[in-house]
């Protein structure tokens, strides 16, 4: 395996990574893997070593670092209302868009540092909650982030003053947003708001819906994982990335 663990220090403490490099020597383009609610865990250690073998370093982090020791998170709480209310309130709570745009600054800072990181462009992409972490990320550093992805990405629209689709105007990287069908948190009308949204601003992008694929289809332990549109996914992200970091 090329996973290596390691702590980046950010504003609000010290966030734990687990690190995937490829084989050789570098220097890499570097990617940032925003995790979905469940956290970091085997599933997703899959996902980087995969990036890692397709070419990139990729940097995994515990966006629950500031709840301290957790007991992690598992798909069946969501099946247990009481569960399901406290992973909203407390593990949601800690990695909102402002304190994990704070601990991206330092993710940033990280990968600058790192003499097998091809600078300066970074790739970002995020599942579930980390979806709209991952377009988030590219407006608040537009002149980093190149291109972003979201799968199976959660309130992308809201009406709240921070919902990722009011940060189209501040986005130059080129977008990949792929919805499930019948997803409660990423509803065909949000889509269609956010579509507006993005070519308003000028945004590149696809946004598409996975038919047959069910909110959360990514991550190889979930109860809805599904192999071709995983498989559909990973094509897709690394066209994006290959695009706009391995040129030249």
């Amino acid at each position: 395996m090329s996973r290596t663990t390691g702590q980046i220090k950010t504003a609000d403490g010290t966030c734990p990574v687990s690190i995937f490099r490829p084989e050789g020597s570098g220097p890499w383009p570097a990617v940032i893997l925003y995790m979905d609610g469940l956290g970091p865990r085997p599933a997703l250690f899959d996902m980087g070593e995969r990036m890692a073998a397709h070419g990139y370093y990729a940097l995994l982090p515990d966006l629950f670092y500031r709840l301290g020791a957790y007991e992690p998170p598992t798909f069946s709480m969501f099946n247990d209302p009481e569960k399901r209310q406290i992973f909203f309130t407390k593990f949601l709570g800690t990695a909102n868009q402002a304190n994990v745009m704070r601990d991206t600054r330092a993710f940033l800072d990280f990968l600058s540092a790192q003499p097998e990181v091809k600078q300066p462009g970074v790739g970002t992409t995020g599942y579930c909650m980390g979806g709209g972490l991952s377009l988030a990320a590219a407006a608040f550093y537009p002149d980093r982030v190149v291109a972003a992805a979201s799968y199976h990405g959660g309130r992308l629209v809201t009406d709240a003053p921070d919902s990722p689709h009011l940060l189209a105007p501040r986005i130059k990287a080129r977008l990949y947003i792929a919805g499930a069908v019948e997803d409660p948190t990423f509803s065909d009308e949000a889509k269609q708001k956010l579509g507006e949204a993005l070519t308003t601003a000028g945004v590149r992008h696809t946004l598409v819906t996975y038919e047959g694929a069910r909110h959360s289809w990514v991550p190889g332990d979930s109860p809805v994982y599904n192999p071709a549109a995983a498989e559909k996914h990973w094509t897709a992200l690394f066209e994006l990335w290959d695009g706009a970091l391995k040129k030249g």
